[in-house]
């Protein structure tokens, strides 16, 4: 192998700049030429390939976002954009590519493995941290620490008012980043997607908080099934039936996804880089990068794709016992 790409895709995530970096200059330590495909599978298709070097990626480590650009690429869900990619790869002499995104973009890869035959291994770029086969994913951390200063932040005006804050993070089908910022965060509640939201539960303990308490923070993933903090404020609301407590809701959205990277973050990402870059050396195709216990593994797309990554049981119970 002579030749290798590298590109991201998806959604961003923070920490992306430190792993595109991280593959370039492994790539340049093995000896192999590496190209960076811009806007993700839309730029494989477009040909929007070009050459990097070891001052292409300088000065970008601290960098959230990423310098190849994302997009989510409808043709290439099509055999006929498929094809396009594939002859833009063969173009350039391209024979391995490291994929950097989440369960779309391993999707793609495998499907296009299966068709052509370019090895590829991922890394898991996402602040979700849905991604079987890794115990982090590039971005989790940073984001969990942006809506922990958010939430600090709220707690400071909920204290000041008497307030019940309803604060809304990203996590439409999993639970990772509402439960270890509530956990960091204080929170009274927590409600993700893995576990059934009791209302009148809910109800029921914010009525005995407020023997102890004169405010409280509910985290609230936004894939959770009673709906948005928005919808579920609402409900609660007209559960307690009190004019005298005020109800608000923060949504904190897509600042979860910008910003430098935290240190873990940094690192984790330059790791699994230098682990894709090898892997394509060593024959590993199919397949993701990531760190379990410390150690790099190498996990199949079809793992992490089919693969369902649980939360932390723990987790959820040291709310509850933080709670009272």
């Amino acid at each position: 192998m002579k030749k290798i790409a590298v590109f991201t895709s998806g959604g961003d995530s923070p920490g992306m700049n430190a792993c595109v970096r991280s593959v370039v200059r492994t790539a340049i330590y093995k000896g192999l030429d590496v190209y960076g495909i811009y806007h993700g599978y839309e730029g494989m298709i477009e040909g929007d390939i070009k050459r990097l070097q070891s001052g292409s990626v300088s000065n970008i480590v601290q960098r959230g976002g990423t310098i190849l650009k994302s997009a989510r690429s409808q043709e290439f869900r099509t055999p006929e954009g498929r094809k396009k990619a594939y002859e833009n790869l063969v173009k350039h002499g391209i024979e391995g590519i490291v994929a950097i995104g989440g369960d779309g973009t391993f999707t793609g890869a495998k499907i296009f493995f299966e068709e052509y035959g370019i090895p590829t291994v991922g890394c898991p770029g996402t602040i979700d941290n849905d991604i079987y086969g890794t115990d982090y994913t590039i971005g989790f951390d940073t984001a969990v620490n942006t809506a922990l200063e958010a939430i600090d932040k709220i707690r400071d005006t909920a204290a000041a008012h008497d307030r019940i804050f309803f604060i809304e993070v990203m996590g439409r089908d999993a639970g990772f980043i509402a439960v270890e910022s509530a956990i960091g965060g204080g929170a009274e509640f927590v409600m993700v997607p893995e576990t059934k939201t009791d209302l009148d539960a809910v109800v029921k303990s914010l009525k005995n908080l407020r023997k102890t308490k004169t405010s409280s923070i509910i985290v609230v993933a936004e894939g959770d099934e009673e709906g948005n903090a928005e919808e579920i404020m609402a409900k609660v609301k007209s559960k307690i039936k009190d004019n005298t407590k005020e109800f608000k809701v923060t949504t904190l959205g897509h600042i979860q996804r910008g910003g430098s990277p935290t240190a873990r973050d940094r690192v984790l990402a330059s790791r699994c880089g230098m682990a894709a870059v090898e892997g394509l050396i060593a024959g590993k195709v199919n397949c993701m990068a990531g760190i379990m216990n410390q150690e790099v593994v190498y996990t199949p797309f079809s793992d992490c794709i089919g693969k369902t990554k649980q939360l932390i049981p723990d987790q959820l119970k040291l709310i509850d016992i933080l709670s009272i």
